[in-house]
């Protein structure tokens, strides 16, 4: 089974960069691929993307060199097993608050003795044939990626990150400011303090930082990089498609 690339950028602490999904078409990663993201993001949180449309966009990510992950709608364990089971080399799980929600996590992506996952034969045991590969792989190869986005995982920060079995965090900055009482508000104070404090915890626990900085300007993005965050997720399709085309058609009605 192949390598996970983004496990051992995560052990070695190197910079990745990313996107999101969330258009239901297997061209999608293939369009953005040539632009060379480490790993893409199928969210099946805010989009219409649903099991049916999951395994044909795991399949076009993993066969244009990307890491395909995703973005689970819920913590939910029959969700996560079967979103494994499709071939996802690990999940990002929202609104992880608790020590309790990060177990659950790890518990839906993991076999026995580990997690708690139901076995199954399906595209990612190889339909049978490569069970015991994929078990390894399971182990050695898989990410549990936990998502922070309110103000209650802020201050169980500590709890949470003590955890074993979290290979990352991604800020969530639009529900992390919104449960502060300030949606978008990004460089609000309170909020910038509040996710500088999850950041010093990552690096405190040794665990890699993520931000999803959903512009299209890579200057905003570039504001995460310096600040270290190492998971870095550059906007989403649909974002890059309307700016582009905004812009474009911009500039030809003032040229005309």
């Amino acid at each position: 089974m192949k390598k996970n690339k983004l496990k051992s950028a995560f052990s070695e602490n190197q910079l990745t960069y990313g996107s999101w999904v969330t258009l239901a078409h297997p061209l999608i990663p293939e369009i953005l691929a040539p632009a060379g993201f480490d790993w893409l993001v199928v969210d099946m949180e805010h989009s219409s993307i649903v099991l049916d449309n999951l395994l044909s966009l795991i399949i076009s990510i993993e066969n244009n060199e990307m890491v395909p992950l995703v973005r689970v709608g819920e913590n939910n364990a029959n969700l996560i097993k079967r979103v494994m089971d499709a071939g996802a080399y690990g999940v990002i799980v929202p609104n992880v608050c608790s020590v309790e929600d990060v177990t659950a996590a790890i518990n839906a992506v993991k076999y026995p003795p580990v997690g708690t996952r139901g076995v199954g034969l399906y595209r990612a045991q190889g339909y049978g044939k490569h069970f015991d590969e994929y078990l390894d792989w399971l182990e050695s190869e898989s990410v549990v990626i936990v998502q922070i986005e309110h103000i209650d995982a802020v201050r169980n920060i500590d709890a949470i990150f003590s955890v074993p079995g979290i290979d990352a965090f991604i800020v969530g900055p639009y529900d992390l400011s919104g449960s502060m009482g300030k949606p978008g508000k990004f460089d609000d104070e309170e909020v910038q303090k509040a996710v500088d404090l999850v950041l010093h915890a990552g690096k405190k626990y040794n665990i890699p930082a993520g931000f999803h900085s959903v512009s299209s300007d890579p200057q905003n993005a570039l504001k995460y990089k310096n600040k270290g965050f190492k998971f870095l997720g550059f906007s989403l399709d649909s974002i890059f498609l309307g700016d582009m085309v905004i812009k474009a058609m911009d500039v030809l009605r003032k040229t005309s």
